[in-house]
């Protein structure tokens, strides 16, 4: 790794899709810098990932701490490439109205506002470097697709979507891009998150076929990454042709994705 090395920032990066994602982009030549809300997990995760890898502690939502993030990346990196709003959370499996309002008012604040005000920092800070590219992370609901008993994720995601497609369109004709990154559905805490056994060995079903593992999905994403894309391009794992054929063959192609996992 040298200072012409892509570089690439990572929110939320100690643990599932985005620990996965700087472990990808380290094999890949890049240097990577990832935060967490955690010390501990933070100086875990960069002795994890080992030479090239540095982290800080972030609140995502609070923007004078993302700021902080940016100021800190660019110094210790030389400059951004690319920042990955990944960080976010979920609330509990249950209807709206009997979600506790301190969850809400989290996941609002990590899902939306976070990629809001690191879409906003990242964006005046690639402006004055002469360019860079923001990623925003789709997840369940950024299609469209509502799900009872996660509507404020979902929710989340919505508006995401929205930020992105709106962001490019801001930003069209300058030096910076905004795009969207889909991985998928990926086997983690987060999508595994608050299912009783009864309720999960039903949806392992369609996980079985659907959802793919961190380490099968992050090699191909940090390629498309530092590959790159078009201003309000999106680079996607699960696209409907896929979806469309995992279901078709299903019945030949037995997985079990959870037969090793802790």
């Amino acid at each position: 790794m040298t200072e012409t090395s892509p570089t690439v920032v990572i929110t939320g990066g100690t643990r599932g899709i985005g620990l996965g994602l700087a472990r990808e982009f380290l094999a890949r030549g890049a240097r990577v810098a990832i935060c967490g809300r955690s010390r501990e997990r933070v100086d875990e995760a960069v002795a994890e990932l080992g030479d090239g890898a540095i982290g800080t502690v972030c609140d995502v939502a609070d923007r004078d701490q993302v700021q902080a993030l940016w100021d800190w990346a660019a110094a210790e990196l030389g400059r951004v490439d690319h920042w990955i709003n990944n960080a976010g959370v979920s609330t509990s499996r249950t209807p709206l109205a009997e979600t506790p309002a301190g969850q809400l008012d989290t996941i609002v604040a990590v899902n939306l506002l976070g990629a809001l005000h690191g879409s906003a920092v990242a964006v005046a800070g690639m402006t004055a470097q002469g360019g860079g590219t923001v990623w925003n992370m789709a997840g369940l609901g950024s299609d469209g697709r509502t799900i009872p008993g996660l509507i404020a994720y979902g929710a989340t995601k919505r508006g995401s979507d929205y930020l992105t497609t709106g962001l490019a369109k801001e930003v069209k004709g300058g030096p910076v891009k905004v795009a969207h990154l889909s991985p998928g559905m990926v086997v983690t805490d987060l999508l595994l998150k608050d299912y009783s056994p009864e309720e999960l060995e039903k949806a392992k079903k369609v996980f079985n076929i659907l959802a793919d593992r961190v380490e099968t999905v992050t090699p191909w994403l940090a390629a498309k990454i530092l590959a790159g894309t078009g201003n309000g391009g999106k680079v996607a794992w699960l696209t409907a042709p896929k979806i469309m054929g995992r279901f078709a063959t299903a019945r030949f192609r037995k997985r079990d994705l959870f037969a090793d996992a802790p």
